[in-house]
């Protein structure tokens, strides 16, 4: 049986955490692709015309904003202010 050092613990937990956070957005973006999906193919079943109309597509759109928000709150967080971006700005005000 493995032993785990309080560090091995704290980057499985931090491991398992992230991991589940992916999954989320996943799950989400998969529920948001087949409702969409069904709103507009419905809308289009119930009058071809209909398609033309804004009401499936801003379901679509401002759902749309919320699951970028999610991934960027999975993925973007360290791609904009990374450990690596305050350190460059630590080091450049203390250069000052």
């Amino acid at each position: 049986m493995e032993t785990y050092t309080s560090t091995s613990d704290q980057k499985l937990e931090n491991a398992q955490k992230r991991v589940k956070c992916i999954k989320g957005f996943y799950t989400h973006a998969t529920v948001y692709l087949f409702v969409n999906l069904f709103l507009i193919g419905s809308a289009y079943v119930e009058n071809p015309q209909s398609i033309l109309t804004t009401v499936p597509y801003l379901t679509a759109f401002f759902w749309g904003i919320g699951l970028a928000a999610h991934g960027f709150s999975v993925f973007g967080k360290n791609y904009i202010f990374g450990k690596d971006w305050e350190e460059k700005q630590i080091q450049r005000i203390l250069n000052k």
